[in-house]
């Protein structure tokens, strides 16, 4: 087991910010991949879609609010982007390299996780067996990243780092959590 907790912070920009905290843990036992996100603050303020009852694989989830993980493998270039949506929707992306050779994962064909409301937030929830992707063997690294849309229209970025001049959350130097 390697349980690690983290705080994701927002790309520094000039736009004021609703007082926003993003929170949560990481763990990976054998190859089962478990993380928990929290979103708390002045959330009335940030565009969150209502839960669905059904979890459905969409596409450009990343236009509205949007919890991502991206994992790969160490040492390979090969990634994987995944898309949670607080209205329970999903996806799995697989590059190649570098936003290179972009295709929708279809290792999975199901993504449940659990979302809740809370009095003083939202709370997401997966757990994910990676066989289907990665050895329990392999060491991997990830980067934990979420967009939030402002009922302004305008998104901010947040991630455990920013590590270039621009947000991107592809940047594989930004993928520092190793499990």
């Amino acid at each position: 087991m390697n349980d690690q907790t983290f705080s994701l912070q927002p790309f520094p920009s000039i736009k004021s910010l609703p007082n926003l905290k993003i929170a949560g843990n990481i763990d990976r036992n054998s190859n089962q991949l478990a993380i928990s996100y929290t979103l708390g603050g002045d959330l009335k303020e940030i565009v969150i879609d209502r839960p669905s009852n059904a979890q459905l694989r969409k596409h450009e989830l990343w236009k509205d609010t949007c919890f991502e993980l991206f994992l790969s493998i160490k040492d390979s270039q090969r990634y994987w982007e995944f898309n949670l949506s607080p209205a329970g929707h999903w996806n799995v992306y697989r590059f190649d390299g570098y936003r290179q050779g972009m295709q929708e994962e279809t290792a999975f064909t199901i993504l449940p996780f659990n979302v809740q409301n809370q009095a003083d937030g939202l709370a997401l929830a997966l757990d994910v067996d990676l066989d289907k992707i990665v050895s329990a063997e392999q060491a991997i690294e990830v980067g934990i990243t979420t967009v939030i849309k402002h009922r302004n229209g305008e998104g901010t970025y947040w991630a455990l780092t920013h590590r270039g001049a621009e947000a991107d959350f592809h940047l594989r130097d930004s993928f520092i959590v190793e499990l």
